[in-house]
């Protein structure tokens, strides 16, 4: 039996490579294929082309690369036919890879999707394109599966694979010995995202916030920086700021479980916070024509992760024109430790990370493909 995962990025390549140990666990024997990275290949996957040649983002790049994405297309729809894959898993990646699925489709491939696009958010006729090409779809959230079950498609939801890989290794006591912070010690996560653009519209606004805050209270101020983010646009916006920041590149979740709340930008790392207990302000902000186009596109209550489980509103949410140090001063005053108000919050968030499902969501999702893939 074969299987083909298609992950086009790092985040799908870690998943990929977590599937494929679970499935070499169950069935030695299964051969898997893809397109994805070197995690991957270092999983047992027999790796066709790596996802790092072909890291394109932006209209302008997509454009400009567009025959060698064309290509990438053509060779591995030729690959998967050769091969006789029995089963394409796709992981995210939605724009390349569900017109992958559309042409391998076409001669008799069984199609898995995990991580399904985000119809429940926006664009909700694409769950019934989707559906008419994928045999199965496997969620990591539960709130997706209404939009895809109405438009007919066969989905579960068997856990989120954060709950099982966001552990800190160090008690808090090492933690704060390797940060250098005492017990008494007040500390502010800075957590502006690793894209360019987030950078560059919400660090200086988190960085007249800290200064603020840092004549309020004495606060140590912590940055995680994410592998391949380049470090000088926040070099050079810390340098020039009126407060200390320390960059690390370590122990990120240690130094979560170390702080007392964090200014992050909307993302996944708002719900890796949520699961070691730190509460966040939640910031999100673009380019005002896109947020006018977004605006349109998309209708949701709430834009954070941890809140969009509850249903509800549990931490503070700063949007657009509301991301103002000022007001960010006034909701993370709120979180510091000591603050009942950051029991309530904490409380809310332990409640809503129980929804994420138990440990062991690789091991489900592997069976799972491994199901598909036999026809069962």
């Amino acid at each position: 039996m074969k299987i083909f995962f298609s992950a086009g990025e790092a985040s799908g390549d870690l998943h990929g490579a977590s599937l494929a140990r679970k499935i070499k666990n169950f069935s030695p024997s299964t051969e898997l294929l893809g397109f994805g990275g070197d995690e991957m290949q270092a999983a047992g996957i027999r790796l066709v082309r790596n996802y790092r040649d072909y890291n394109i983002m932006g209209v302008a790049e997509v454009l400009k690369n567009l025959r060698r994405i064309l290509k990438l297309l053509d060779d591995l729809t030729e690959i998967i036919r050769e091969e006789k894959i029995d089963l394409l898993v796709l992981i995210d990646y939605p724009d390349f890879n569900w017109r992958l699925a559309k042409r391998v489709k076409k001669f008799g491939v069984k199609i898995l999707s995990y991580i399904p696009p985000s119809a429940w958010a926006w664009r909700k006729g694409r769950a019934k394109d989707c559906a008419k090409i994928a045999d199965e779809f496997i969620a990591i959230f539960p709130f997706e599966l209404p939009v895809y079950e109405q438009a007919g498609a066969k989905i579960s939801f068997l856990g989120n694979p954060l709950v099982d890989t966001v552990k800190a290794n160090l008690s808090e006591d090492e933690a704060r010995k390797f940060f250098g912070v005492e017990d008494f010690e007040h500390v502010i996560l800075l957590l502006p995202g690793s894209r360019r653009q987030e950078i560059k519209l919400l660090l200086p606004e988190m960085l007249k916030a800290a200064e603020v805050l840092s004549a309020k209270i004495p606060t140590r101020f912590f940055l995680p920086v994410a592998d391949g983010v380049d470090e000088s646009e926040i070099k050079r916006q810390i340098d020039a700021a009126k407060v200390e920041v320390t960059l690390s590149k370590k122990n990120r979740y240690e130094l979560m479980k170390i702080s007392d709340a964090a200014m992050a930008t909307s993302g996944t790392v708002v719900l890796e916070a949520a699961l070691l207990n730190l509460p966040c302000v939640v910031l999100y902000k673009m380019a005002r024509l896109n947020y006018f186009i977004g605006k349109l596109l998309v209708n949701i209550e709430n834009f954070s992760l941890p809140n969009i489980l509850a249903g509800k509103k549990i931490q503070p949410e700063l949007l657009q024109d509301e991301v103002q140090p000022k007001k960010i001063v006034e909701e993370i005053l709120k979180l510091y430790r000591g603050e009942s108000h950051r029991e309530k919050v904490l409380s809310e968030l332990k409640s809503a990370c129980e929804k994420l499902g138990k440990p062991g969501a690789a091991e489900r999702v592997a069976k799972k493909i491994l199901e598909v893939a036999e026809g069962r």
